[in-house]
C-alpha cells in the first residue's frame, strides 16, 4: 500500500469512517531504509542484522499480533537524497515500521518520509536528540542512548570510581554527536566541581586534522598533566588523536563516547592503555548478562562474524520495543503504538531499560558498562548509571 493511500486512510478514519482492509492482513511489514553500501554501511548493516535477529525470534514465537513479520529493504547508498527515495520505496511496499540509518543526518530523509506518511520510524542507533521528535516529529524514535548521557556518565564515573580530580576537554567539532558528548560533560562538570573536581583547560580540533600538535602543546604546558581528558570524537579522526596524545607522552586517562567502541582500530595505537568508553553491552565476551553472550553467539552464527561494536545492539532494541508497543496497542496504527511507547518507563530489554515520553523519544539516562583498553586489550571494568538524568536544557544545548 502506498504512503498516499495510508494518509487517506488515516484522514478518513479520523472522522469515523469505516474502511475495508487495504493491506495484507496476513503479515506485518518492517521496512529498512538504510545504507547497504557506502560509508554508513559500517554502522547500518550490523544494526540491521541485529534487528533481523529480533524479527526472526518474534516470527518463530508465533509472530506479532498473530501475523508473521515480512521485511522490505531499500538502499540509501549513504546519500541523503537517496535516503528520501529509500524511505518512499519501503513505504510504497507497505511498511508498518521504517528503520532508518544510524546517523541523524543520513537517516532523517527517510524518517521524514515516514512521518509525512503517518508511519513510525526508528533510527537504528542515532544518538542526537534531533533523531526523534525534535528533528523529525512525534512518530520518530531512536533505539540508542543520547550522546550527552555518554559524556556525563564518563565524567561522573571517572571522578567517583577512579578519583579523577582534574579534567581537560578536547572537542572534535565535526559532528553533532561529538558536540553532544561534550554537552553532557559540560552539564556534569559544575556538579563535580562542587565536590572538588576542576576543569583545567579545553580545546577543539577537527576530525580531518592530520595533526593536533598545537592542542597537545597546550596540554603539556599545564602545570600538571590532567587526571582525565574528555575526548569528544569518533572515527576516523579519533584514532589519530589518541595516537598523537600517547606518542606525545601524555598518559592521562582518556574518556570517550561509545563511538570509539571496537577492537578493529586498536592496532593503530599499539599497547594502548588507560582508555575508557561507555557501552550498552559488551562485544568482548565478558558481558555480565549471559543473555548478551547468547545474542553475540547468535549474531556470529547468523553473520559469520562477532559484533563489531556496541552499535549492533540498538537495532535489536528498536524492533523489540516497537513490537511490544504493537502487542499492547493491538494494532500497528502509529498513534496507538506511539502512545504505548510513551508509556514505557524502564522497559526491560536485552541491552538495558528504555524509557520514552511525550517530550523525548531517546534515553536521558542509561546503565552503561565501562570498557577499558589495557595494553591493547579491551574489557569491561565496571558499570555506571548517572545519579540523575540529563535534563532537556543540556540535551537541547
Amino acid at each position: 500500500m502506498s504512503y498516499k493511500v495510508r494518509l487517506l486512510a488515516t484522514a478518513l478514519a479520523s472522522v469515523g469512517m469505516a474502511l475495508p482492509a487495504l493491506a495484507d492482513d496476513e503479515t506485518i511489514t518492517v521496512g529498512f531504509a538504510t545504507a547497504q553500501s557506502g560509508a554508513m554501511q559500517a554502522y547500518d548493516k550490523p544494526a540491521d542484522e541485529a534487528a533481523m535477529i529480533r524479527i526472526e525470534e518474534i516470527n518463530a514465537a508465533g509472530g506479532l499480533l498473530g501475523k508473521q513479520i515480512q521485511v522490505v529493504t531499500a538502499d540509501t547508498k549513504s546519500d541523503r537524497a537517496e535516503g528520501a527515495k529509500a524511505g518512499l520505496s519501503v513505504l510504497d511496499q507497505g511498511a508498518d515500521l521504517v528503520i532508518v540509518s544510524c546517523d541523524y543526518d543520513f537517516g532523517a530523509p527517510a524518517a521524514l518520509a515516514a512521518q509525512d506518511a503517518g508511519i513510525v520510524s526508528f533510527f537504528s542507533c542515532a544518538e542526537s536528540v534531533k533523531a526523534g521528535i525534535q528533528g523529525v516529529g512525534p512518530l520518530s524514535f531512536s533505539g540508542s542512548v543520547l550522546a550527552p548521557v555518554q559524556g556525563a556518565a564518563m565524567a561522573e564515573w571517572a571522578f567517583k570510581e577512579k578519583d579523577a580530580k582534574t579534567f581537560y576537554k578536547l572537542l572534535d567539532t565535526w559532528t553533532v554527536y561529538n558536540k553532544g558528548i561534550c554537552d553532557g560533560f559540560d552539564w556534569m562538570m559544575p556538579k563535580l566541581e562542587e565536590q572538588g573536581a576542576k576543569l583545567v583547560g579545553e580545546d577543539t580540533f577537527k576530525n580531518e586534522d592530520a595533526s593536533i600538535a598545537a592542542q597537545i602543546t597546550r596540554i603539556k604546558a599545564l602545570p600538571e598533566e590532567p587526571d582525565a581528558i574528555m575526548l569528544c570524537t569518533m572515527m576516523p579522526g579519533g584514532v589519530s588523536a589518541v595516537k598523537q596524545l600517547r606518542a606525545a607522552g601524555i598518559n592521562s586517562m582518556i574518556l570517550n563516547g561509545s563511538g570509539m567502541d571496537g577492537s578493529y582500530w586498536l592496532s593503530a595505537v599499539p599497547d594502548l592503555s588507560n582508555f575508557y568508553i561507555p557501552v550498552q553491552a559488551s562485544i568482548y565476551g565478558d558481558d555480565p548478562n549471559p543473555d548478551v553472550k547468547k545474542f553475540n553467539e547468535a549474531y556470529k552464527a547468523k553473520t559469520g562474524a562477532d559484533p563489531s561494536s556496541q552499535y549492533v545492539y540498538p537495532g535489536y532494541v528498536a524492533v523489540d520495543v516497537w513490537s511490544k508497543a504493537v502487542e499492547r496497542a493491538g494494532t500497528t496504527e502509529a498513534e496507538a503504538v506511539v502512545a504505548e511507547l510513551e508509556k514505557m518507563k524502564d522497559e526491560p530489554t536485552l541491552f538495558g531499560p528504555r524509557t520514552f515520553t511525550s517530550e523525548l523519544h531517546h534515553q536521558a539516562n542509561a546503565r552503561y558498562l565501562v570498557v577499558n583498553v589495557d595494553k591493547g586489550k579491551p574489557g569491561v571494568v565496571g558499570e555506571w548509571t548517572l545519579s540523575e538524568p540529563v535534563p532537556m536544557e543540556a540535551i537541547l544545548k
